[in-house]
């Protein structure tokens, strides 16, 4: 499988990121290491998680995903063939929260002790906080890059000019810049990145990483009725955003393409994204191994120029 740069960094992934927002939640241990294996074995070597996955699940208290992803890692015995990439800064309890330098150094000895590594290969700002100076967050990341605790940084959930600025700050104090940019992207929610977010990302080669690369499942075509939104955990949400007029004309388009290539519906809107101008590699989660042998499929799947337009038209 190639493997796509993370902006200006050297390291290297394959163009698709296994989501690890499940592990700990809507799988268990052991289904969750049938996931990695399954996604390692494929050709896939790039993981996503979060300290922050999953606080939301009553009597969970965060780092459930990055727990999994460590004994996994232990288990393989093989850390330098997969990036691990993780996050600071979601509020995982009252105390827990934010970007403040003390607090990121601090919570990145959490991460690695979970993940059961001596370095994070990139760390990212969960979401941006406006109560700290963009010069101190990055300031932290500087000192973690340089004990060799971090080899890249990432910003996520941030608007364009605050990911401006903090490049600016970068620039201006020698600091580590972020190289990727872990925002909402996929063919149904395309307008706030592809307007106002993905001019800045080419123009300084940031790599677009985005989530719900597969809006919370919507774009597999197994939400097309009120009744299907009973068939996961995550189908009121995605009821309430997605199951619409839009929506449903979307996955119509998604259809005729799938067709036309006996793709499945995931494998064109992961396709479509891999051919984005900008994007590096989207993120999606499997629970099951099923799932995982569907998605790397993906990445074998050539858009033509009809396509694109038919899913243009679709949305």
């Amino acid at each position: 499988m190639q493997t796509r740069q993370l902006g200006r960094s050297g390291l290297a992934i394959s163009p698709l990121m296994l989501g690890g927002n499940v592990f700990g939640w809507t799988i268990d241990e052991a289904t969750s290491f049938a996931v990695l294996d399954a996604f390692v074995a494929g050709g896939g070597n790039a993981i996503d998680t979060a300290d922050g996955y999953s606080v939301w699940v009553p009597g969970h208290v965060g780092g459930e995903s990055e727990t999994i992803i460590g004994k996994w890692l232990r288990r393989r015995g093989r850390r330098d063939d997969v990036a691990i990439a993780t996050k600071v800064g979601w509020e995982v309890n009252a105390e827990n929260k934010g970007l403040k330098k003390d607090y990121i150094l601090r919570a990145v000895e959490g991460s690695l002790k979970r993940l059961q590594t001596d370095y994070i290969d990139l760390y990212q700002s969960h979401k941006d906080d406006p109560t700290t100076p963009v010069e101190e967050t990055l300031e932290a990341y500087a000192q973690l890059v340089k004990a060799g605790k971090v080899r890249v940084i990432g910003a996520s959930n941030f608007t364009a000019e605050r990911l401006q600025e903090s490049l600016d700050a970068s620039a201006k104090h020698d600091f580590p810049r972020y190289e990727t940019l872990q925002n909402l992207y996929n063919l149904y929610d395309r307008e706030d990145f592809e307007k106002n977010l993905a001019p800045l990302l080419l123009q300084e080669n940031i790599g677009a990483i985005p989530y719900y690369g597969l809006a919370a499942g919507f774009l597999t075509g197994k939400y097309r009725t009120e009744a299907d939104l009973q068939k996961s955990a995550r189908g009121g949400g995605v009821g309430q955003k997605y199951l619409n007029e839009k929506g449903l004309a979307l996955l119509t388009a998604i259809d005729a393409v799938a067709d036309t290539h006996s793709a499945t519906p995931a494998q064109v809107s992961l396709a479509w994204l891999m051919q984005a101008p900008g994007v590096t590699a989207p993120i999606a989660s499997a629970t099951s191994v099923g799932q995982v042998k569907e998605l790397l499929e993906a990445t074998e799947l050539r858009l033509t120029a009809d396509d694109l337009k038919t899913l243009a038209q679709g949305h």
